[in-house]
This record gives structure tokens, C-alpha cells and sequence, in this order.
């Protein structure tokens, strides 16, 4: 025999090695007396596990595969498990593979689509998704980080834009040692990202910095859906959503249902914003300097990046989806800077006085003795307006003022600036390409409004400041 010879029967033996693999994988799921739901569970099984291929390596086989081999097997038999023995020069040039391999060994956390899109970001080109699938699972890069078991969720959609946004908070990657957290709002119809914001703290203040500018440019929803977290049971929120006519719809604890549009839109945040940003455990990365550069970058992300693309399930982009309902009713800016106002109710001493969180402050005498409503900034407790019943009475003079601001508002403080880092920055690329189209953030209150778009975290004394 000679060496061709020689050759050709080891590959057809490897190749029917490789085909007996995945027959004796997915003999039990193929049985065709199984209903779709006994092989769907079984499939589900097999792609959660980790199996030994022919050639003795440790690897993983995805659900897509196990699916396509049992449609192979059922349509061809055995002979159709059996890969191809032609050799063929592969068509990806060896150093895009290097670096795709260097960029998974970097940050094990990003999946192929993710350092496909590096790739293409940087090099101008990429190649396909499945390539580099099935090359991480060739090489054993996927065992780096097993995948994370998500829930599944309902498929209920609103049948207009700005009929129902859902809002959450992600716990986020640590900026100069401090923990970060972004408050978004998602519209369900169309997937849009109507308002988000990162800040060092889970609470009212900085729930309000992302609702707030959301509303004033993108309009007011009939609903908002939120769960039970702290900052959205707030008697603010509760308030806030009343002014503007908004009906406040918390979710029933333990059943996510009806929030899986948010949930995947945080997913897809963790698998192409935050895997690219370093944090206090060690991951490579881009270095943040503080929370504006934050948020500057996630904005040229959303509206550079996910706003842009085709969405699985609706087949159109977010914005172009939610556009296609405008334009859309803004609130005017004196209703809005009501609805931000916070507002307390207290008693009325008989030397009318009231007291709000340690400060004292002089009334008019004829409300002594009943029960006011004290609303103010709570950035600015220096200046209170007093209502009984509703109706307007007047304002509440500082009489011994021991603090200037809320307990809940807390301002930002700037983190330490980090050491810069070098290396592909995909985030850097994606914020270039932003600025140099856009020159700045996209300004949907051109549907109406001009005021203010942001929220004051300074403790400035401004009446229409951000509550």
C-alpha cells in the first residue's frame, strides 16, 4: 500500500471514528417514539454535559448540533454522521485565528459573536460565528468558562411603543474599587432602550437619574413594569408615576414572567459591554475612569451598536421599531419637574413649626396642629412648599436647618482615576465610530422638548433639578 493509501484509509477510519461519536451521542435522543418534548429535554441534557469526542478531548456539543446530527441521522442514516475525508486549505488566514484564540485566552467570558465583532472592529473583516465556535470547541477553549443556565421566559409583546417599559437594575463591573449598577428601561414593543444609567448606588436617586430624562425625551408609557427592588417600591416612584398618569405595575415576587425582554437585554449588555471592561478581579480590559466615561461609552453603545441591529425576534431594529410610533406626547417641563419632587407629610406643632429629618422650619400659624404635605428637591432642603389637602399653602421658612439634603441623596463621588491599559479596546472603537457620526448623544427630545435632559446629582440649588 502506499503512503496516499496509507493516508487516505487513516482519515476514512478517523472520519468513521468521529461518526460512530456522535451516533452513539444521539441514539437515545433520535428515537423517533420520543415526543418533541421527552427529546427536546434529552438534547437539553447532552448540551449541558461534557463528553469525550474520538480524538480523546474533553469538549461540549452545543444543542444546534445535537439537532442537526439527529436530522442527518434520521435523513441519511450512519453514512450521514460520517465527516468528509477530502482535505481542503482552510480559508481563514492562521493569524486571525491566533488572535481570536488570544482574545478568548484574554477574557473567557466572551463568546464567539463577541470576538467575532472585535475581529471586525479592528481588522475590518471576520470570519464566520460558527468558524470560531466550532475552533474554540476544537481547541477546548470553551471548557475556559462553562455557560451560565439562563431562565426562559414568555413571549407576550405590547402591540405599540411606549404601551409598556420595563425597568431593572444589573449589578455591574467595580470602577475603582467601588461596586457600580445600571437602572434601565426597555419598551417592549420595539426592545428600545428609552432610558439607563450607571451610578454606585441601587437607589431612588439614581433610578431617577435614567426615568427621568427617559420620559422628558421619549415620552410618557401607559405602564411601567418593575419588580420589587427597593428603589422601585419607593413611595417617590409611586408618586412620581402618579403625576404623569403612569400606572406603576410591580411584578409578583418569585414570577419573572413578562420580564424576559429586559433580562435578555442585560444579557446582551454582561456578553458585549461589560465583558469589555476591567474590573478589580483581574479581567482584561478597558480601565474606566469614572462613572461619565461610563455612561458616555454605554450611550455610544446602545445607540452605535444594539439600537442599530436587526433583533431576532422582531426582525427590525429597536429604534427603527419604536420610531415607527412617533412622534410621541413629551410632558412639560413644570409637570416633570413636579413629578421629581419628593414630598413627605408631617404635623404641624402649635408654635407652627414641622420638623423633616432634622431640620425645623416656620409656617403659617393657621396650620398649626393639622397635617401637611412638606414637597421638595431632595438634593435642596432649604426650600420646602407646604400643601394641605392638595391645594397649595404657601412655603416653609428654615427655622434651624441641621441638613441641606435628603438621607436617600447621596451624590456621586468620583473614583481614583486607574492606570491606563493597552491592547484591542472595543468599546474605545465602537465610542469613535459614535462620536465621529453623531458628534454627540442622539437627542430625541427634538419631539418636543428643550428643557433640562439630565439629573442633578450636585446638591446645586435648582428648583427644576432633578429629584
Amino acid at each position: 500500500m502506499s503512503k496516499k493509501d496509507d493516508e487516505q484509509a487513516n482519515r476514512l477510519e478517523r472520519a468513521r471514528s468521529i461518526g460512530l461519536f456522535r451516533y452513539m451521542l444521539i441514539r437515545e435522543a433520535a428515537d423517533p417514539t420520543l415526543t418533541s418534548r421527552q427529546r427536546g429535554k434529552l438534547v437539553r441534557h447532552l448540551a449541558s454535559q461534557e463528553h469525550t469526542d474520538a480524538d480523546g478531548r474533553t469538549v461540549r456539543i452545543t444543542r444546534w448540533t445535537l439537532d442537526r446530527w439527529i436530522l442527518d441521522w434520521r435523513q441519511g442514516g450512519f453514512d450521514a454522521l460520517v465527516p468528509s475525508t477530502r482535505q481542503s486549505q482552510p480559508r481563514t488566514p492562521p493569524e486571525v485565528f491566533e488572535l481570536a484564540t488570544a482574545l478568548k485566552k484574554e477574557n473567557p467570558d466572551r463568546t464567539a459573536a463577541q470576538v467575532r465583532r472585535i475581529l471586525r472592529a479592528q481588522l475590518g473583516w471576520a470570519p464566520d460565528e460558527r468558524t470560531l465556535q466550532r475552533m474554540f470547541h476544537r481547541t477546548g477553549l470553551v471548557a475556559l468558562r462553562a455557560p451560565k443556565a439562563s431562565a426562559v421566559f414568555g413571549r407576550f409583546e405590547a402591540g405599540r411603543p411606549n404601551e409598556i417599559w420595563t425597568g431593572d437594575a444589573l449589578h455591574g463591573p467595580r470602577i475603582g474599587g467601588r461596586k457600580t449598577y445600571l437602572f434601565a428601561f426597555v419598551d417592549d414593543h420595539s426592545r428600545a432602550v428609552v432610558g439607563h444609567r450607571w451610578g454606585f448606588a441601587e437607589d431612588t436617586v439614581r433610578l431617577a437619574a435614567a426615568l427621568r430624562p427617559a420620559l422628558a425625551a421619549r415620552g410618557v408609557p401607559q405602564y411601567i413594569y418593575v419588580d420589587n427592588g427597593s428603589a422601585f417600591v419607593d413611595s417617590w416612584l409611586l408618586r412620581a408615576c402618579a403625576k404623569l398618569g403612569i400606572k406603576l405595575v410591580h411584578s409578583t415576587p418569585g414570577r419573572p414572567e413578562g420580564r424576559g425582554k429586559i433580562e435578555r437585554f442585560f444579557r446582551t449588555v454582561n456578553g458585549e459591554f461589560t465583558v469589555e471592561i476591567a474590573s478589580d478581579t483581574g479581567e482584561v480590559g478597558r480601565e474606566i475612569k469614572d462613572l461619565a466615561e461610563m455612561n458616555r461609552l454605554f450611550t455610544a453603545w446602545v445607540e452605535q451598536t444594539y439600537h442599530r441591529r436587526v433583533h431576532s425576534e422582531t426582525k427590525m431594529a429597536p429604534l427603527e421599531r419604536w420610531m415607527a410610533g412617533a412622534p410621541f406626547p413629551v410632558p412639560a417641563p413644570a409637570d416633570l419637574a413636579e413629578a421629581f419632587r419628593w414630598s413627605e407629610y408631617r404635623s404641624v406643632g402649635k408654635t407652627a413649626t414641622v420638623s423633616l429629618h432634622g431640620n425645623r422650619y416656620q409656617v403659617d400659624p393657621h396650620l398649626a396642629g393639622r397635617k401637611v404635605e412638606l414637597v421638595f428637591d431632595p438634593f435642596d432642603l432649604t426650600f420646602l412648599r407646604v400643601r394641605v389637602e392638595g391645594q397649595d399653602a404657601g412655603t416653609a421658612l428654615p427655622f434651624q436647618i441641621a441638613r441641606h439634603s435628603h438621607p436617600k441623596a447621596r451624590p456621586e463621588i468620583p473614583a481614583d482615576e486607574p492606570r491606563p491599559t493597552t491592547g484591542i479596546d472595543y468599546l474605545g472603537l465602537i465610542d469613535a465610530a459614535h462620536s465621529a457620526e453623531l458628534g454627540e448623544k442622539i437627542n430625541y427630545a427634538a419631539l418636543g422638548w428643550d428643557g433640562p435632559a439630565s439629573v442633578d446629582l450636585t446638591g446645586t440649588n435648582d428648583d427644576a433639578a432633578t429629584s
